[in-house]
């Protein structure tokens, strides 16, 4: 028909929802950073400082500590941080975000296949697993299963074909960058998670950070998650 305007048609409703774990379904930064600093301190002498994280990037968990400390020590400081995790886990984790466990029900309840793609480690995901019980999903993409650590795809890529949905009629949810990057390497459809960007300026500054990677959701709370995606079943 000659004439006719663009399509106005929402897009198809996703086959999947992929979630990235820490800062956006668990608050973990006082246990980690803890963690961490206990299992560093004898490998390096001293306690770790802020330098040494700027300086060593920790995109992810175990790849981290091999890349600080080499192979062998860094496959032991991990072992530390693990027994860490797990022994500080009660005080220091400070659980799931408000509104994470009604939205993971929701999701389900409509039909949703769930998928977690983190930098955690296989161990460490067990703990948490185990302590939170967030629920069943049907893939779980840990630190040891990738190459290659967020921001590059590999492990949404892996999630994508243990689920066998094709990556383009996937959702990746995520808090950081790195997260929205890697879901738009991967081809995916990305949603930026704002409930845990509480401190002053923090929500602006990460919303300027990914404004490259022009997220096709911003959630200001779980529930706004709800509402949009299954709202499509």
């Amino acid at each position: 028909m000659s004439g006719a305007g663009p399509s106005h048609r929402s897009p198809p409703p996703p086959q999947g929802i992929l979630f990235d774990l820490d800062g956006t379904l668990i608050d973990t930064w006082r246990l980690y950073l803890e963690s961490i600093r206990r299992a560093l301190e004898p490998f390096l002498g001293r306690p770790p400082t802020a330098a040494d994280f700027t300086a060593h990037t920790p995109a992810a968990e175990r790849k981290f500590l091999l890349a600080w400390l080499g192979e062998e020590r860094g496959a032991a400081c991990h072992a530390e941080l693990v027994r860490h995790y797990g022994e500080l886990h009660g005080a220091l984790g400070e659980g799931v975000y408000a509104g994470v466990r009604e939205m993971l029900a929701a999701l389900r309840g409509a039909g949703y296949p769930l998928g977690i793609v983190t930098g955690k480690s296989r161990p460490v995901w067990e703990i948490t697993d185990r302590e939170l019980a967030l629920g069943p999903f049907a893939v779980v993409v840990t630190d040891d299963e990738v190459r290659a650590p967020k921001p590059d795809p590999e492990g949404l890529l892996a999630a994508a074909a243990a689920l066998g949905v094709e990556p383009a009629r996937l959702a990746y949810v995520g808090d950081s960058a790195e997260d929205l990057r890697a879901g738009r390497g991967a081809g995916m459809r990305v949603g930026a998670a704002l409930w845990a960007k509480t401190a002053p300026g923090e929500r602006e500054r990460f919303l300027e950070a990914v404004r490259e990677h022009a997220p096709d959701w911003v959630f200001e709370r779980p529930a706004e998650l709800t509402g949009a995606l299954a709202s499509w079943c």
